[in-house]
């Protein structure tokens, strides 16, 4: 049996995991050949699947878990922990920082 390489991030983005951010983990997931789920308070998703992830309803500040096990585990978990951790590639926060408004 493989190890399990595990991280946890807790979601900067103020709207939570919606499908933006959804998007962004989902893609970042297929990059990696590793088994790669998300953990976040008795839910389990696979992180390749985006309809899993978004049912996850992890908000502003939740914890998350991230688990791989496999080949390249190591940089899995790295790199997703940096995604959650994001508080960016939302429309509106990129509009914010242009001066405009989606009120």
């Amino acid at each position: 049996m493989e190890d399990t390489v595990v991280g946890t991030a807790v979601v900067a983005n103020p709207h939570g995991i919606h499908a933006r951010p959804s998007h962004a983990i989902v893609s970042t997931a297929c990059e990696y050949q590793a088994r790669i789920e998300l953990r976040c308070d008795g839910r389990v998703a696979d992180a390749r699947s985006i309809l899993a992830v978004m049912t996850l309803g992890a908000g502003e500040g939740t914890s998350i878990e991230v688990a791989a096990s496999g080949e390249d585990a190591v940089q899995a978990v790295e790199h997703l922990v940096r995604v959650l951790q994001a508080a960016e590639g939302d429309a509106g926060k990129e509009a914010q920082n242009r001066g405009e408004s989606h009120a």
